[in-house]
């Protein structure tokens, strides 16, 4: 419930803040309703974009670390431009490989089983080639990601020295996160490695919705002016991203006009802090 759940409080910013609004019209407002019409018109669609839906959560949560070690570099004096890929490609091992190498590949594979109900079989055979060879991919993570981590340090040491400040924020936040994440996914069963990771996830989302759109939640829920007016709109806009989590948990998902809902809700979410949450932009 509370995953679903921050996958909707992306709506206080996107919707919900009139400057990030007015930037982007037409992804807020027409492409949600022409991702749902295509999915509850073909079941491809519907049944691709719950897929993507598996594999794209792997990349935005690997990203939301990404943005949150870009703005403790930023508020450290450096350039946001400076270590910028470097810290993309780090984020991407520290989260995706893990899942392909360890013990919770399959579970994510086995989504394209998915595509048996429309009898798509080159879909259906990924995860029976994926499992006859996860060893030599357990080898390839392995050995490039621990030379691309000596080379990153190695970067690291190079950008100090001329003059780019170490943000303890940032080292600790990524050194943490790569440990737990080999620990979650390498080794732990599916269950607990998706509760740990996305759990932390998820409450370092409501914590930077809140830190940037208090002001603007307050307003939307009109108590700006009450004396408990910032606390009382803190609970309804947990309340309010619960409850959405609460409804998925507990409706039918083979009712595939309610099941495109929440794979709309997912998608937009994905897609959205994409470019919501720019620091090169200086958005944050």
């Amino acid at each position: 419930m509370f995953i679903h759940a921050h996958l909707f409080a992306v709506v206080f910013r996107s919707h919900g803040n009139s400057a990030i609004r007015h930037l982007h019209p037409y992804r807020f407002m027409l492409v949600p309703v022409l991702l749902y019409l295509a999915m509850v018109s073909s079941a491809w669609v519907l049944i691709s974009v719950s897929v993507l839906a598996t594999f794209w959560d792997v990349y935005h949560s690997a990203l939301q670390t990404f943005g949150f070690a870009r703005i403790y570099d930023r508020k450290a004096g450096n350039d946001p431009a400076v270590g910028r890929r470097l810290d993309w490609h780090l984020n991407q091992l520290l989260y995706a490989g893990p899942i392909l190498a360890g013990a919770t590949m399959m579970d994510h594979i086995e989504d394209f089983y998915e595509y048996e109900e429309v009898g798509a079989a080159l879909f259906t055979s990924i995860p029976g080639f994926m499992e006859a060879n996860q060893g030599y991919f357990t080898w390839t993570v392995l050995l490039s990601g621990v030379g691309f981590l000596v080379y990153y340090v190695w970067a690291q040491v190079r950008l100090e020295r001329q003059g780019h400040a170490v943000s303890l924020q940032k080292v600790y936040l990524l050194a943490s996160t790569g440990a737990v994440s080999i620990y979650s996914w390498g080794f732990n069963t599916f269950g607990e490695a998706f509760f740990i990771m996305n759990f932390f996830h998820a409450l370092q989302y409501f914590g930077i919705v809140w830190a940037f759109e208090k002001k603007n939640i307050t307003q939307l829920f009109r108590v700006q002016n009450l004396s408990f007016g910032k606390p009382l709109a803190a609970v309804l806009f947990v309340g309010t991203a619960g409850a959405y989590g609460f409804w998925v948990e507990t409706l039918d998902t083979s009712i595939e006009a309610l099941w495109a809902v929440t794979l709309v809700v997912s998608i937009m979410h994905f897609w959205y802090d994409g470019f919501v949450w720019s620091v090169s932009r200086k958005q944050v």
